[in-house]
């Protein structure tokens, strides 16, 4: 456990981040899974507006720091070329 007052002060810091940053993951990952079910109902239509959704929710868990720059860009991707094969 921390013994010093700064070190207190870091736990403090860091539990209320990891919530943050838990919230979010959780919520890009809630529209990456909209985007996947879309995609799997053969959906087209809902697959774009769920592709729409999940775009700038990814890019902002990028500029928050939960998720690098490249995985993003990777996932986002991999989602556009499947909701593009779509129908």
């Amino acid at each position: 456990m921390a013994n010093s007052p700064q070190a207190k002060k870091r736990a403090r810091q860091n539990e209320k981040r990891f919530a943050i940053n838990k919230a979010r993951r959780s919520r890009i990952r809630t529209h990456l899974r909209r985007v996947e079910e879309a995609i799997a109902s053969g959906d087209k239509d809902a697959a774009t507006t769920a592709l729409r959704a999940a775009q700038p929710e990814l890019m902002r868990g990028v500029t928050k720091g939960v998720f690098h720059k490249n995985t993003a860009a990777r996932k986002m991707s991999r989602l556009s070329a499947r909701v593009k094969a779509l129908g």
